[in-house]
């Protein structure tokens, strides 16, 4: 009898630790936390001394395991998501985190240059190479690029933008090698690279990479900001509202402690982004008094203010919702309220 107890006992625990550990090809979301961004962005000489708070806010991912599968549909805020909603084709796990973070990164220089416009304050965009998103398997590229290197000249030729990228590499013949400057983790180094047909289009040679245009802003006074590992680009609204309220003498929050969402565009436009109902469940939970969300333009489908509006009318918040789709109604919604 002992040992058939045991054998049970050690196949129960099995069961268990396979449940729980075992990881699904998919993700579970959930609603995440409030980020308070004064301590993210430092800007030389910045009064940083307000009564309110601005925040972003995230939605936590887990990969999924069959313990937590199941228990996602029973749990609110928690949504069960296939690897194509998360992952683009072909693209691995660190290449959608290196994505994730050039994101970021971009949000940033969008948010800078927004809120050193509108604040009257000097910047200047500069075009910096193009940006490694991923690398095809069996490409020329393969082995020698990584997601995250930044291509900074071809055979000497220093390449600012995405056009004389391409442009290049148009001249480049099958076979023929070109000598590829990167930055890489802080250093610059050089390989050489034999163009060659791409694996999703054999008809066309090329590096078989996936790239997008990097650019860096050089601002007066000098802004600083660290989001840690924090990924994505929809806390484009949210920091541009925090390095205004740096660069202003006023205080934007007039005691308010606000949060939001949204994508920031170069023109100041706030852009649509996913997981609003996650986020003013987590901004809830935060005791956050103003959430904005994107008022966007959608072909037939709620925009983010209207998933937002009705999240907070079903947890019975008192978070007051309102509608941006530009900067500009932010920033005249808390002109408009009264100091707390």
């Amino acid at each position: 009898m002992k040992g058939k107890k045991w054998t049970v006992l050690i196949g129960v625990t099995l069961i268990a630790l396979f449940l729980s550990l075992y990881q699904m090809d998919s993700y579970i979301t959930r609603p995440g936390s409030a980020y308070e961004l004064a301590p993210f962005v430092s800007i030389e000489g910045s009064d940083k001394d307000d009564e309110g708070t601005l925040s972003l806010m995230t939605v936590s991912m887990l990969t999924a395991t069959p313990a937590l599968y199941v228990a996602a549909s029973f749990m609110d805020g928690y949504e069960v998501l296939a690897p194509e909603q998360v992952r683009s084709p072909d693209e691995s796990e660190d290449e959608y985190n290196v994505r994730q973070l050039k994101l970021m990164s971009d949000s940033q220089v969008n948010a800078v240059q927004v809120a050193f416009e509108r604040a009257g304050k000097e910047f200047e965009l500069i075009d910096n190479g193009v940006f490694v998103l991923n690398v095809l398997d069996g490409s020329a590229a393969d082995g020698i690029l990584n997601p995250g290197d930044r291509i900074i000249a071809l055979d000497g030729e220093e390449l600012h933008n995405q056009e004389a990228f391409v442009d290049y590499l148009a001249s480049v013949g099958d076979g023929e090698a070109v000598d590829a400057q990167v930055e890489r983790e802080g250093r610059t180094i050089s390989h050489t690279i034999e163009l060659a047909p791409l694996p999703t289009e054999p008809e066309r040679s090329g590096l078989g990479i996936t790239f997008v245009e990097d650019k860096r802003i050089e601002t007066d006074p000098p802004v600083e900001i660290d989001s840690e590992t924090i990924g994505g680009p929809s806390a484009g609204l949210m920091f541009t509202l925090e390095i205004m309220n740096q660069l202003l003498d006023e205080d934007l929050t007039k005691g308010y402690d606000v949060a939001g969402t949204g994508t920031m565009s170069g023109d100041g436009t706030v852009g649509r982004i996913g997981g609003i109902d996650q986020k003013v469940m987590a901004a809830d939970r935060s005791g956050i008094d103003i959430f904005f969300a994107p008022d966007d333009e959608t072909n037939g489908a709620d925009s983010n203010y209207d998933v937002a509006k009705a999240t907070a009318e079903s947890i019975g918040t008192d978070m007051k919702i309102v509608p941006v789709k530009t900067i500009d109604d932010a920033l005249d919604y808390l002109s408009g309220v009264s100091p707390k």
